[in-house]
């Protein structure tokens, strides 16, 4: 009888396993963020929550994502978890992959992108490659996020993990947090701060939309530049020169 080293056993439980059901956000609460894009929603969060800049949308940049996080964790060169999360992930979440950034092969393309819409999923942020970019394109009102393309299919062996926390661009990510990604990038938002943090931005909306308005017309002030140099220590040189 021949066996297999037990070093290539599937082991149930770290690496290999799967939660089918997770907390979400309510959906009116994830649908408030629809308002707002990366740059206003990241420097609420003092600039720690974006992925990295490399995670870019590779279908239309005119394509936003928007839904509570579904994350799959996949073993590099495979992608049989992103398979079974079309089973998992319920409508309008965003299925977010962790490929620990592996250039080997792509973990999706056509067929799972098409899947994916049929069953409702919002999209997909792939910390890795896909492929098949053409035909994911002509599905043309579905986002997919990535480091770029491959013509390199993967394996479907396993193992890999579906709704435990995954690190992405440099984020950790757990299940059920929001996810929005527009030309800009994607930002991560925990989903226990999501409230507090859409109450946040919306109570500063007006005051900022009223300041982008006077810039455009020419009407603002760098003052508050020269309070922070001086404040700092600044030396200046030529007439006037102030400092140290």
């Amino acid at each position: 009888m021949v066996s297999k080293p037990q070093s290539a056993v599937m082991y149930p439980g770290p690496g290999f396993r799967i939660r089918s059901s997770i907390e979400r956000p309510d959906a009116a609460l994830v649908a408030g963020f629809g308002k707002f894009d990366t740059p206003a929603i990241s420097d609420r969060m003092n600039r720690l929550y974006a992925m990295a800049t490399g995670i870019r949308n590779v279908t239309d940049e005119s394509l936003s994502i928007l839904g509570p996080a579904c994350t799959v964790k996949v073993y590099p060169g495979d992608n049989l978890m992103v398979h079974k999360s079309l089973d998992v992930a319920q409508p309008g979440d965003v299925v977010v992959i962790d490929t620990s950034a592996s250039a080997m092969t792509a973990v999706l393309g056509d067929l799972i992108s098409t899947k994916a819409r049929h069953r409702g999923i919002a999209g997909f942020v792939v910390d890795g490659l896909v492929r098949d970019l053409e035909d994911i394109r002509a599905l043309a009102d579905f986002p997919v996020y990535a480091r770029g393309t491959t013509p390199i299919g993967p394996l479907h062996r396993g193992p890999g993990e579906i709704n435990y926390p995954v690190s992405v661009g440099g984020i950790v990510v757990f299940p059920g947090d929001i996810i929005v990604g527009d030309v800009n990038g994607v930002v991560v938002i925990p989903k226990g701060i999501a409230r507090e943090l859409l109450d946040r931005l919306s109570a500063v909306a007006a005051k900022e939309s009223d300041y982008v308005a006077a810039v455009k017309e020419g009407d603002f002030s760098n003052d508050w530049v020269d309070t922070v140099l001086l404040d700092a220590g600044v030396a200046f040189d030529g007439d006037g020169a102030q400092g140290a």
